[in-house]
């Protein structure tokens, strides 16, 4: 999946975010809407990592993203049930 997918459907795969980079909060997703550069900084700022390693691992989290991120979004969340 591209980056401008996963920006469109933010909302959607923030619980994927969140599941891969435990240390980001809720405000940190919504301030980042979906901008990648911008996440790329709450990662290094979070878990204290250089801008290099921040990248690879926005990278790989790209990577494995996939159409079932978009289906299975209360997966995601923890299993909520609750409409957006």
């Amino acid at each position: 999946m591209n980056w401008d997918t996963i920006q469109g459907n933010w909302k959607q795969v923030t619980g994927r975010a969140k599941q891969q980079w435990g240390k980001l909060t809720d405000d940190d997703l919504t301030q980042v809407a979906g901008h990648r550069d911008q996440l790329a900084g709450k990662i290094q700022e979070r878990y204290g990592i250089a801008k290099d390693a921040a990248e690879e691992q926005l990278k790989a989290w790209e990577k494995s993203a996939d159409d079932s991120w978009l289906n299975a979004s209360s997966d995601a969340n923890g299993g909520s049930k609750h409409p957006r």
